[in-house]
């Protein structure tokens, strides 16, 4: 993306520099994914180029709560983006927009608007893919670190439980991505059960 370059490289910077190595799943590479995602979701979808710039500062800060902990993220990650995005001129309107796609991540999602859909799903996007296994690897890592005793069997029993419940809200998502998921969820049901 070719706008708001200093306000990209100031929060991966910030990610790369700040956020814990234990976490393996929120971080930079997550948020780049989460961002580029959301961009070719809210193509499909037909956005603006001014709703895809508010998506796509919206996906940058969704996780950047992290960088004082997992507890409420989503609403540190609005304060963050506040913080910074006033600095950059970014109207209160379009922030408080963007807050609203921040808040949208937070499970269990409950979008209300297009482009709140968008950055839901572009969070999300990786469970009706080909990468699930590699993502669900990472986070099961990060969330060994906070619970030790999480077994193998108790994540997959996670995982069933949490890709049952979820559902992806636009157009794109679900054409595109709810199939492999429903894939990605027998496959899941067929080890839990052995």
């Amino acid at each position: 993306m070719n706008y708001d370059l200093h306000i990209f490289e100031r929060v991966y910077n910030r990610l790369d520099a700040e956020l814990p190595s234990y976490l393996t799943y929120h971080n930079r590479h997550h948020t780049e994914y989460v961002v580029r995602m959301a961009d070719l979701i809210a193509l499909e979808e037909g956005c603006s180029l001014a709703e895809r710039r508010l998506i796509a500062l919206a996906t940058l800060f969704h996780d950047a709560g992290f960088l004082f902990g997992p507890e409420k993220h989503e609403e540190c990650s609005c304060e963050i983006a506040r913080q910074e995005l006033l600095r950059f001129g970014l109207s209160a309107k379009d922030t408080d927009q963007i807050c609203g796609m921040i808040m949208a991540t937070k499970i269990p999602q409950r979008p209300n608007n297009l482009l709140e859909k968008i950055v839901a799903d572009a969070d999300l996007f990786y469970l009706g893919t080909d990468l699930y296994a590699i993502f669900s690897d990472k986070l099961l890592q990060e969330m060994k670190h906070f619970n030790p005793a999480l077994s193998d069997s108790d994540w997959q029993k996670i995982q069933v439980d949490f890709i049952s419940a979820h559902h992806y809200h636009t157009n794109y998502a679900q054409n595109k991505l709810e199939l492999v998921k429903r894939l990605h969820l027998r496959a899941l049901h067929t080890t839990h059960e052995r």
